[in-house]
């Protein structure tokens, strides 16, 4: 008879990847789709920049250089570029709504699809932030594009240092990837009665805090508010909510159900 030995120091010959490789996993599934997450909005980002210049060379080659910062008054600042903070809430509801049926089926915890997700928007962010604030410091590099225009270097924080409008951008980007990510947990849990409900009590909040603020008196100070904490500040009170709808998000899908 032969004795069998255990080794306490030799490696599980069945052990499963261990958790940073399992969240790995869970990112490389929701950016599977390359075209969606990246080329789209880029390509898009890129159109609407054309339109605008475009635009911004009609006026300045159609006026007399003299008038040309008149002309200019009321389309130098363009927020187009807030489309791509409105991408990022599709984005996060695309990731939930596509990728976590398809990642329950082999097996991923709901933990671990809740943390790959988190570090998908993490990425995302930051990849797009950092593109987002190069470009305008090109812009201000060039000014404008050479026709004093403005799409990227926004009027709310274009006194900002690069870090500071970085942290903007990351920010903005993160809290819109939040509530997508959370407006599609609701749709998994309850579908779209729980979207509607949410929202709607979402807007009752808002209105009602609103008509407090009215009757109160208190706009001025919401306005001294803002004024005091700045684009970097009111960016770092606005992860309060973006961490309150990453935490909501992942409560409600901790007892979702996919169904088709």
């Amino acid at each position: 008879m032969t004795a069998i030995t255990h080794n306490p120091g030799a490696p599980a010959q069945n052990a499963g990847p261990g958790v940073g490789a399992r969240i790995w996993r869970v990112v490389r599934l929701n950016l599977v789709n390359k075209w969606t997450t990246i080329w789209v909005p880029v390509m898009i980002m890129f159109f609407i920049w054309l339109v605008n210049w475009l635009i911004w060379w009609i006026i300045w080659g159609a006026t007399a250089p003299a008038d040309r910062a008149k002309a200019l008054e009321g389309t130098q600042w363009s927020g187009g570029a807030f489309y791509i903070f409105v991408y990022m809430l599709v984005v996060g509801i695309q990731v939930i709504s596509a990728t976590f049926p398809f990642a329950l089926g082999y097996s991923v915890t709901r933990r671990d699809f809740t943390l790959g997700s988190g570090l998908t928007f993490l990425l995302l962010s930051a990849g797009y932030s950092i593109g987002f604030t190069l470009l305008s410091t090109i812009e201000e590099w060039t000014n404008g594009w050479g026709l004093g225009g403005h799409l990227f270097t926004s009027v709310y924080f274009a006194d900002e240092n690069f870090a500071g409008r970085l942290f903007s951008v990351f920010g903005l980007m993160l809290f819109f990837f939040a509530v997508g990510a959370l407006s599609a947990s609701l749709f998994m849990r309850w579908r779209m009665y729980g979207v509607l409900g949410f929202f709607a009590g979402l807007t009752l909040v808002l209105v009602g805090g609103a008509a407090l603020i009215t009757f109160t008196g208190s706009w001025p100070a919401v306005g001294d508010w803002l004024v005091a904490n700045g684009p970097v500040g009111v960016t770092a009170w606005l992860l309060v909510p973006t961490a309150l709808a990453a935490a909501a998000g992942y409560a409600v899908l901790a007892r979702a159900t996919p169904r088709s």
